[in-house]
């Protein structure tokens, strides 16, 4: 998967943040901190967010990596892609888990002591811990930057992928933890409606991907190649691979 659809992701998916992870950002600590600490201590909570989402981005990189040694790429950009697609058009009983909105509830009252304990600190060093178990709450749109990381093929990519993801995020983010509270509960609820739209598209990306149809960035031609084997493709004919040149002899 091209890196760039990581930050298409990340910016228009940022949208779906406000709700799932805006009140985490609002609750940041606000009383008493210098202005330029409370930007410091913002940027380092996103930063602890996008950290864990390039740990993700490694692991299910290397998962994404033994589907490209095996030569099942096409396979698995394809089925990302109807996966996506299946989440949006299914009713929300059956994309419960996939969407994280049950797991996502959960987890918050789990961690909500870790909460309290870091946000009472007032540090930065905490806000950037809190960062970090934020990006551990289930979200469906972290789900679908997953998907994008596992069609890299590779960790480093994968991990970079995810890295970009959550820069996208992090303008939305950082001013929903500045200036958050100023903003409307209608106007919220608006911006996420925009979520299925980007999603639709990043789905269509990874089927058309896994067609690989050779068209420039978005169904690049994919060379399959099955373990142990290297497929060399050029303008020879096959008997020529074989052929031995004879010596010439001169008088």
């Amino acid at each position: 998967m091209e890196l760039w659809t990581a930050l298409i992701v990340g910016l228009a998916g940022s949208l779906h943040c406000i709700g799932m992870c805006g009140p985490i950002a609002i609750a940041l600590p606000v009383k008493d901190i210098p202005r330029i600490k409370l930007l410091i201590g913002r940027v380092f909570y996103n930063f602890g967010r996008i950290i864990t989402y390039s740990i993700f981005g490694l692991i299910f990189g290397f998962i994404g990596q033994s589907f490209f040694i095996g030569g099942y790429q096409k396979v698995v950009s394809m089925i990302l892609g109807i996966l996506i697609l299946l989440a949006l058009l299914l009713p929300s009983k059956y994309t419960v888990f996939l969407t994280g909105a049950n797991l996502h509830g959960k987890m918050t009252m789990r961690m909500k002591k870790w909460w309290q304990y870091f946000l009472g600190r007032k540090s930065i060093g905490s806000l950037f811990v809190i960062g970090i178990l934020n990006g551990f709450l289930p979200c469906g749109l972290v789900y679908i930057a997953i998907a994008g990381s596992i069609s890299t093929g590779s960790p480093l990519g994968g991990a970079l992928y995810m890295a970009l993801f959550g820069l996208g995020t992090f303008p939305v983010m950082l001013i929903m933890s500045l200036v958050g509270k100023v903003i409307s509960f209608k106007l919220k609820v608006k911006m996420r409606r925009l979520l299925p739209v980007g999603a639709v598209l990043l789905a269509a990306l990874f089927i058309l991907r896994g067609m690989s149809l050779g068209i420039p960035f978005v169904s690049p031609k994919i060379e399959q190649k099955n373990t142990g084997e290297t497929q060399v493709t050029g303008c020879c004919h096959p008997e020529d691979s074989t052929h031995i040149a004879e010596p010439e002899f001169t008088k």
